[in-house]
């Protein structure tokens, strides 16, 4: 069992105060080549951000950078190549270590190399939102296959609009805390370290909506 509980809005104001002054001096550095709009995503923009009290990693922010490029010039290398040397330039002096570069995400972390943990950490996600021609709402993102050494766009599953259209049913019938305390629950229980947060954040909105009737309406 793990330890997770909410992190207090207290705790966690400061720190997304930093990361806008970080995301800002981004926006300047790369303003001669193109610009981007940016959103906070996932656990901080539900309000639902956690920590496991008991481990050494803190809490993390997501955000969704999605550049300005009406010419396509920039490859999905490129982009990534170009915000990740931008992060690299102004991240250090906030505390922050270097970016990673992993599948889905470039991610920055505030380390205490004294008790040797991370206090917090930002995953950054470089998408494109667009409308197809049936008129469906869809987004893209750059992934990294690291097998092929290759940085590709992919279109998310069919599942992520279907998600997000579930979790504004909930929150407008009342059902949140519902999901927000199975949210908690499966995170402390979950056995499957391939299983990351998002994927228990579905299963427990799939099962609240379920309870009280969304799939059948």
């Amino acid at each position: 069992m793990y330890h997770f509980e909410y992190v207090p809005e207290s705790q966690t104001k400061p720190v997304k105060k930093e990361l806008l002054e970080i995301i800002y001096a981004v926006q300047d550095l790369l303003r001669n080549k193109f610009t981007f709009r940016f959103d906070f995503i996932g656990s901080s923009a539900r309000n639902m951000i956690t920590q496991d009290v008991r481990s050494n990693i803190g809490f993390d922010f997501d955000v969704n950078i999605e550049v300005n490029d009406p010419e396509d010039i920039y490859s999905a290398e490129e982009l990534r190549h170009l915000i990740r040397n931008a992060l690299d330039k102004v991240a250090p002096h906030y505390g922050y270590s270097f970016a990673e570069d992993s599948t889905r995400v470039l991610t920055i972390k505030r380390k205490n190399t004294f008790l040797s943990r991370i206090e917090h950490s930002c995953d950054f996600a470089i998408v494109n939102n667009y409308t197809d021609g049936d008129g469906i709402h869809r987004q893209q993102y750059i992934r990294y296959n690291k097998q092929a050494h290759r940085y590709v766009w992919e279109t998310q599953p069919a599942g992520y609009r279907l998600l997000i259209e579930k979790a504004d049913w909930l929150r407008h019938h009342g059902y949140w805390k519902e999901v927000k305390s199975l949210y908690l629950e499966k995170k402390n229980y979950n056995t499957d370290p391939s299983k990351r947060s998002r994927a228990l954040y579905a299963e427990a909105v799939n099962e609240i909506c379920m309870k009280y009737g969304f799939h059948n309406r």
